[in-house]
C-alpha cells in the first residue's frame, strides 16, 4: 500500500497530477486555478480510493475511474451554475419606466465616468438627486469621489484609502452600477 502511496504522491504527487490532466484534457479551457481546484479535489478522491481499495482490482483503475466520475460532476455543477447566471439577464432592449420609448440601452453610457457626467450635468441635476446618489454611496466610496474630482491619481487614493487595486476597482463598479447612478436620472 505504500508503494502505490509513495508512486502517486512522490515528486510533488507528479503521477496524480498527470492523472488529472488526462482526465481535464477533454474539457480545456481551463485556467491554472482551475486546475488547483482539480488538484485539490484529485487529493480528496484518492483518500477516499485509498479507503475503499480492497487489492480485487487494479487501484490505478478504482482511482481513475473515482477522478473521472468526480471530475465531470464537478464540470457538470460548474456548468449549470454558469447557465443559472444567465438566466438571470436582462436585455438592454428591456423598457425601462413609465415610458416604453425609453430601454435600459438607452440610459447606460458605453463609458460611464460618473465624476465628469455629475460636473457635466450638475446644473441640468437638481441638488437633491446628487445628494441622494452620495447617500447612497459608503464612505470610502464617497472620498474616492472627492479624491477623482480633485484629479488624484489612481495611486494616491489607493494609497491614502488603503485599498487594493480590486478593492478600487470593485467600489468604482457599484457606483457606477445602475441601481446606484439611476437616482441621478429620476425626474423629481
Amino acid at each position: 500500500m505504500n508503494r502505490i502511496l509513495n508512486t502517486y504522491y512522490a515528486d510533488n504527487a507528479r503521477k496524480l497530477r498527470e492523472t488529472v490532466d488526462r482526465i481535464l484534457l477533454k474539457f480545456g479551457g481551463l485556467s491554472d486555478k482551475d486546475r488547483d481546484d482539480f488538484y485539490s479535489l484529485a487529493n480528496e478522491v484518492f483518500a477516499d480510493a485509498w479507503k475503499r481499495y480492497d487489492r480485487k482490482q487494479s487501484f490505478d483503475g478504482l482511482l481513475y475511474s473515482c477522478l473521472s466520475n468526480r471530475i465531470k460532476s464537478e464540470m457538470t455543477r460548474r456548468n449549470r451554475y454558469k447557465r443559472s447566471v444567465d438566466r438571470l439577464s436582462v436585455s438592454l432592449d428591456m423598457p425601462i419606466g413609465e415610458d416604453d420609448d425609453v430601454s435600459l440601452g438607452d440610459v447606460i453610457a458605453a463609458e460611464i465616468d460618473i465624476e465628469r457626467d455629475v460636473l457635466e450635468e450638475s446644473e441640468a441635476m437638481s441638488d437633491a438627486r446628487i445628494a441622494r446618489y452620495l447617500a447612497g454611496l459608503s464612505h470610502v466610496q464617497q472620498r474616492i469621489i472627492q479624491m477623482r474630482l480633485l484629479d488624484a491619481p489612481v495611486d494616491d487614493i489607493l494609497r491614502e484609502l488603503h485599498l487594493t487595486g480590486r478593492e478600487y476597482e470593485r467600489n468604482m463598479a457599484d457606483m457606477r452600477s445602475f441601481e446606484k447612478t439611476m437616482v441621478l436620472f429620476q425626474k423629481e
